[in-house]
């Protein structure tokens, strides 16, 4: 919790317009039962105490995944928290809980699927636009750069759709200690790169 507040503090300094962190995957729920009830435990005391704290720096928070599974109190906690901080305007920190990116896909598919049926919108609509206005991050912008620590290299299911031009940046430092200092290296190789979406070198630098 120390290193994600910190994290969260510096690239609202930063300039950074959107953070998502990811702090409970839909996969999550194998894990054994009484380290999913730490887990939720955590994650319900942390969003009480850290909600002032958001709102006094101006950072909206917003979270995002399939509510449903989690105990009516801690959803009610989560409505309470975003309601706190929904009219501030700096970085938007978002959290990814009972999250899964083929999940987040399954959800767009179903919303798309509905207004099919209901007649609201037409098979020819539908495009990678439409697509996104249905997921969990309906809205926003696809992330620019994808962060995993603890030398793990994988995406583990996070943002399958949204990372598809995302840079990824690998670091062997665990979570608990990864500090400004961290994530300055990440933001200076993520600032090194090219970034052609599809084009080539000549045409980005002509661009």
């Amino acid at each position: 919790m120390d290193a994600t507040r910190k994290a969260v503090e510096y690239c609202s300094r930063a300039g950074v317009e959107v953070l998502t962190v990811f702090a409970f995957s839909s996969e999550n729920w194998q894990r054994p039962e009484g380290e999913v009830s730490t887990l939720m435990e955590l994650f319900f005391s942390s969003l009480r105490r850290e909600a002032k704290r958001m709102k006094e720096q101006n950072i909206r928070m917003r979270i995002i995944g399939d509510r449903s599974r989690f105990p009516e109190k801690l959803q009610r906690e989560m409505a309470a928290t975003e309601a706190v901080t929904e009219a501030c305007t700096g970085l938007l920190f978002q959290i990814a809980a009972n999250y899964g990116g083929r999940a987040d896909l399954m959800f767009a598919m179903r919303r798309i699927g509905q207004k099919l049926l209901d007649g609201t919108l037409a098979v020819e609509e539908i495009d990678e636009a439409v697509i996104s206005d249905h997921s969990f991050t309906a809205g926003l912008p696809d992330p620019d750069l994808f962060i995993r620590t603890g030398g793990e290299k994988r995406i583990s299911n996070f943002l399958l759709w949204q990372i598809a031009y995302a840079e990824l940046y690998f670091s062997d430092v665990l979570w608990p200690d990864f500090d400004d200092r961290c994530l300055d290296e990440a933001f200076a190789d993520f600032a090194a790169r090219e970034r052609r979406f599809g084009k080539t070198s000549e045409q980005v630098q002509h661009a």
